[in-house]
C-alpha cells in the first residue's frame, strides 16, 4: 500500500475514535456564566450577571436578543463569551431572555413584548443597579425592539448599541422574496400552526446559503477532525445553530407584515399598541454595527437608522465578519468586542 494511502487510513481512522469520543450536544457547556433572575413577565426573564466586584463604568448594559435561537450566544462558552468580557470590562450586565414560548403563548404580541416587557425590564434594571441611565445593546432582531423601545422611551436611555439590525426592509435579500405577500400567508401560517416551530425558521434561515450549511458546515467538522483540534468551539455553535425556540404565531403575522411585507419602521409609519414609533426621537448615542458578509442582514438594511435619528453622537462600522462571526467568530475577540469595549467606556462614567 503506497505511504501517502496508509497515512491517509490512518488518520481517518483516527478521526473516526475521536468523533466516538466527542460529547453530545447535550453534554457541552454553554452559558455558564453565572446570574440571577431578577424579574419574570410570563416567559421573559430578566437576568443579572454575577460580580464578584463593583463594576467600574455606573451606567447598566442591558442585552436585549431576538425570538428566535436561544440568547446564550451571548454568552457562548467559558474563554469565548461576549457577557464574560463585559464583565471583565467592569459593566454591570443583564439580559432579557425571552423564553420558550409554549402553545398558550400563540397569541403573544409584539405589542406585548416590546411595549410592555422591555420597559418593566428596564425599570427592575434602573431599581436593582441603583442606576439613573442605562445602556440598550440589541443584536439582530432584538436591535430592531431595543430601537423601537428607545424611540417610545428615550427617557433615561444614555447608550444604544444595534448589532447586526434590520431597520429598513426595502431590500432583503431573498427574505424579500421568500416573505413577498403573494408567496407568504404569514396569517394562514399562524393559523395553521400556532406558534412557527423553531426548527422551520432555521431551515428558511440556512436555505439562504445551502452550500454553506449543508455541506461546509459538515467540511469543517471532519476538517477538525483528522487535525486533532478541539471539538468544543464547534460543538457549542453547532449546538446553538440548531436549538431554535418558537416564534409566537401573533408577533410572527406583525414581524412578517409589518416589516418584511409594508417596511413600515424605516418609512415612520408603524405603530405599536396605536403610538407611532418616532426614530427622531432618539437621542442617545448610537453604535451601528454591521458585518460586511452578512447574509441575513446586510448593512444596507443597518446603516439607514443612522440617518433616522437625532442623536447628536452616533458611530456606524462595518466589520469583516458574517452575521453570527461578528459576536461569536474566530475574531470577534479582535474585533466587535474592543470595538464595544472603546466605545462605551467612553460613555459610561
Amino acid at each position: 500500500m503506497p505511504r501517502a494511502a496508509s497515512q491517509n487510513g490512518a488518520s481517518a481512522e483516527a478521526a473516526l475514535k475521536r468523533l466516538q469520543a466527542i460529547p453530545s450536544l447535550d453534554e457541552v457547556t454553554t452559558g455558564a456564566t453565572a446570574k440571577d433572575v431578577v424579574w419574570t413577565r410570563n416567559k421573559t426573564t430578566l437576568c443579572r450577571y454575577r460580580r464578584e466586584t463593583e463594576p467600574t463604568h455606573r451606567v447598566p448594559v442591558v442585552l436585549v436578543y431576538a425570538l428566535i435561537n436561544r440568547p446564550y450566544i451571548l454568552d457562548l462558552r467559558p474563554g469565548n463569551s461576549f457577557v464574560e468580557f463585559l464583565l471583565g470590562e467592569g459593566h454591570d450586565v443583564f439580559l432579557i431572555d425571552w423564553g420558550e414560548p409554549g402553545w398558550e403563548d400563540r397569541d403573544t404580541t409584539l405589542d406585548e413584548l416590546i411595549g410592555e416587557h422591555i420597559p418593566r425590564a428596564v425599570r427592575h434594571v434602573l431599581r436593582v443597579s441603583g442606576a439613573d441611565t442605562y445602556t440598550l445593546l440589541g443584536y439582530c432582531m432584538g436591535g430592531t425592539f431595543a430601537t423601537i423601545h428607545a424611540a417610545l422611551r428615550p427617557a433615561g436611555l444614555r447608550n444604544l448599541i444595534a448589532l447586526t439590525t434590520p431597520i429598513d426592509f426595502a431590500d432583503a435579500g431573498a427574505l424579500s422574496t421568500w416573505t413577498d405577500p403573494r408567496f407568504l400567508d404569514a396569517e394562514l401560517v399562524a393559523s395553521k400552526l400556532g406558534n412557527v416551530p423553531g426548527h422551520l425558521i432555521d431551515f428558511g434561515n440556512k436555505m439562504l446559503k445551502p452550500v454553506t450549511n449543508f455541506i461546509g458546515a459538515p467540511a469543517l467538522m471532519w476538517e477538525r477532525l483528522m487535525e486533532g483540534r478541539d471539538m468544543e468551539p464547534w460543538l457549542a455553535m453547532h449546538k446553538w445553530v440548531n436549538d431554535g425556540v418558537p416564534f409566537p404565531g401573533a408577533a410572527f403575522v406583525q414581524w412578517i407584515r409589518d416589516f418584511y411585507q409594508q417596511n413600515l419602521l424605516a418609512s415612520g409609519t408603524y405603530e405599536l399598541a396605536g403610538e407611532r414609533v418616532d426614530l427622531r426621537n432618539i437621542t442617545a448615542s448610537l453604535l451601528v454595527v454591521t458585518g460586511e458578509a452578512d447574509h441575513l442582514v446586510p448593512p444596507h438594511m443597518s446603516e439607514p437608522l443612522m440617518d433616522l435619528v437625532a442623536s447628536g453622537d452616533r458611530t456606524s462600522r462595518c466589520l469583516r465578519a458574517g452575521h453570527v462571526g461578528l459576536l461569536a467568530g474566530s475574531g470577534a475577540q479582535r474585533g466587535l468586542w474592543p470595538l464595544i469595549s472603546d466605545w462605551l467606556g467612553e460613555r459610561s462614567s
